[in-house]
């Protein structure tokens, strides 16, 4: 199965292209500027490169959030757009979830983090069983002290967040802090993909008039 996905949940843009699991192509930018700039492009090159149509691709993928609200609304109407266009089917998927992937490596608890701004982060707790994540905790927003508390075991941080607040984090549980290597702490498009992978496999499928973003967060403009 060919998967396209992509991911602008964060300050990073990437767009990724799997085919039986295995990773194609990846186009991955962290300049800062916005996603609606790269983002098109970046599907057009993968596409090229990998010598297929977007006809070809069985499958779509995006971050559904929690992460910028403006990153969010240009992916996920960027693969919208293009899920209407050859009618085939699409799933979100969560970045927290997309994080601990990255760093399901590991034996101990993993902790994604990812900077909500105004102090606070997106977290959730997962832990991996050797076949698959298995989530410990909801998806919420918190100050970071609140996100790491009662954490008692040697436990893996990843995202962004956890780069942010590495001494508090430290200050809060001390030994038990772990944290990933740079690379890990930003969502990559190819893991996406690999986590739709399974939810088609599953018969999972989403209707795409119906999907909205997972802000977890009202907006100022809300409140």
């Amino acid at each position: 199965m060919k998967i396209l996905a992509v991911d602008t949940a964060t300050r990073s843009c990437s767009v990724g292209l799997i085919h039986c699991s295995k990773p194609i192509v990846e186009i991955f930018i962290a300049t800062g500027q916005t996603h609606s700039k790269h983002l098109p492009e970046q599907i057009r090159k993968v596409l090229e490169i990998s010598g297929l149509r977007i006809s070809d691709i069985d499958g779509f993928a995006v971050t559904k959030g929690p992460g910028s609200f403006t990153g969010l609304r240009i992916g996920i109407s960027t693969i919208k757009g293009l899920v209407v266009a050859v009618q085939k089917p699409f799933v979100g998927i969560s970045s927290l979830q997309t994080l601990a992937m990255q760093g399901a490596g590991t034996r101990s608890l993993i902790c994604p983090l990812l900077d909500a701004r105004k102090g606070e982060v997106y977290s959730s707790r997962y832990r991996f069983d050797g076949r698959q994540l298995v989530q410990e905790r909801p998806e919420s927003v918190s100050d970071p002290c609140s996100a790491v508390r009662g954490i008692a075991e040697p436990c893996l941080f990843i995202g962004d967040g956890a780069v942010l607040y590495k001494e508090m984090i430290e200050m809060e549980i001390g030994r038990y802090a772990r944290f990933a290597p740079d690379c890990q702490n930003m969502i990559h498009a190819v893991t996406v993909a690999l986590l739709a992978e399974k939810r088609f496999s599953a018969g999972d499928q989403i209707d795409v008039a119906g999907f909205t973003p997972s802000y977890i967060r009202r907006s100022d403009a809300e409140k």
